[in-house]
């Protein structure tokens, strides 16, 4: 497994779960010094960033691009994939897409979190989740032209009422007619809605694709009350290869943030 850091460039996101922020070749420098693998990037937009500058920053540094977040969508120009409004949706479609031809330049997958809405009420719910899985499906097929994955992340009660747990979301991505969706276990949204974690991921197994490496309390991983043994544990059991990036509050600041995370990290997982 691999370690990395988010840094978040959304103005509109301030106050979110997000160690490093506004300056980018400065929570570059700052990650590698840490020792970690990779960032993991939430751009205002898939424009906003001049693909040149960020791969060599990126070269400069030995850093890897784990994912990137399309949260901006939804915090800054109030975009949902489930919206019944078409002209609504063709933009959040839109928006996506060209993240994922800007995440594609440095072979990285994109993330489907809060732009995936919510359901009305109840009666809504059916037809907003097939609006979910019709743009999942279109979407995934737009990264797979990269052979890239796409990244759907349950989300816990407070933030969605469509998926919560991550066997909903296999029952989800399972279904789809590809095969590049994968999910992001979150594990501070796991901690909301999981009875057993390390029983959650065993069972989404090969459907995990990324996982926020978050305690109880959305601090850095050692300022909760997770124990990341077991879960560590049946991620190595599923073959589980990727990134554990923290999206954390930056608490007590975003250095503090950091250097808990990858200190966790060397305890839990990189050996």
């Amino acid at each position: 497994m691999k370690s990395a850091v988010t840094v978040s460039l959304v103005a509109e996101a301030r106050g979110g779960p997000f160690v490093f922020w506004d300056d980018l070749p400065s929570a570059c420098r700052s990650a590698r010094a840490l020792g970690f693998d990779a960032i993991e990037l939430f751009p205002p937009g898939p424009h906003a960033i001049d693909t040149a500058e960020l791969k060599a920053l990126l070269d400069d540094t030995g850093l890897s691009l784990a994912a990137v977040g399309t949260g901006a969508g939804w915090v800054k120009h109030k975009l949902t994939l489930t919206t019944a409004d078409q002209e609504t949706h063709a933009k959040a479609m839109k928006f996506v897409e060209g993240m994922i031809d800007f995440a594609a330049v440095f072979d990285a997958p994109v993330i489907i979190g809060s732009m995936q809405g919510r359901a009305a009420d109840a009666a809504a719910h059916p037809a907003t989740m097939g609006y979910l899985a019709e743009a999942l499906l279109n979407l995934g097929l737009r990264a797979n032209r990269y052979g890239l994955p796409l990244l759907y992340e349950p989300l816990n009660r407070y933030e969605t009422n469509l998926v919560n747990r991550l066997e909903d979301g296999v029952k989800l991505v399972s279904g789809l007619a590809c095969g590049n969706v994968k999910l992001l276990a979150d594990l501070y949204h796991m901690n909301i809605e999981e009875a057993d974690l390390p029983a959650a991921l065993r069972a989404a197994g090969a459907h995990v694709g990324h996982v926020h490496f978050a305690d109880s309390n959305r601090r850095a991983a050692g300022m909760g009350h997770t124990d990341f043994a077991p879960i560590v544990a049946a991620l190595r059991e599923v073959g589980y290869a990727g990134y554990l990036s923290a999206e954390v509050v930056p608490l007590p600041d975003p250095q503090g943030a950091a250097r808990q995370t990858i200190e966790s990290f060397r305890q839990f997982a990189s050996s």
